[in-house]
């Protein structure tokens, strides 16, 4: 699942106009997480549950964390979420998230040896674990394009360029 924040720094709204929301697709994200998670299917999430959908929308909640959460949004006294409360945590969560740092992160999925370029081995790897059939050519020109220094590889500030439309 990305739930990647959308690029306006999204969707925020004028002063005195509410509180930023969540794109549809990004609501239908969360909606799903619970419902996969949500194991027994009574509409609830006790602790375990959601650990797991949190981490699976991205988010790395520690124990003390969700156990306030069950505490503060679960009246029933039963340390379950229903969908509204856990809808409301993770939109807090994710309209929280500064953008530069969530691209930083997933910079490091393409350098997985930390040497802070992503090279054609590294795209050609990520290309293969999403499924996307790209011969090396095709690769070679997807970092010659964005290359702005001509190393032949992307390096951290070329790959923020690229992510932000701004190269």
């Amino acid at each position: 699942m990305s739930l990647a924040v959308p690029q306006s720094r999204q969707n925020a709204t004028p002063a005195g106009a509410g509180p930023p929301e969540l794109t549809d697709d990004q609501k239908h994200e969360v909606r799903e997480a619970f419902d996969l998670f949500d194991s027994d299917k009574d509409g609830r999430l006790d602790y375990h549950e959601v650990k797991v959908a949190m981490r699976a929308l991205g988010i790395e909640a520690k124990k003390a964390e969700v156990l306030k959460w069950l505490k503060d949004y679960d009246k029933s006294g039963r340390q379950v979420l229903e969908f509204d409360d856990f809808m409301r945590i993770v939109a807090e969560k994710i309209l929280a998230r500064d953008p530069i740092d969530e691209l930083r992160k997933a910079f490091t999925l393409f350098d997985t040896d930390k040497k802070g370029k992503i090279s054609l081995r590294d795209l050609r790897r990520v290309a293969k674990e999403v499924g996307e059939t790209l011969d090396d050519d095709e690769l070679a020109a997807m970092i010659e394009e964005f290359d702005v220094n001509g190393d032949g590889e992307i390096d951290e500030q070329e790959f923020l360029s690229i992510m932000t439309d701004d190269y």
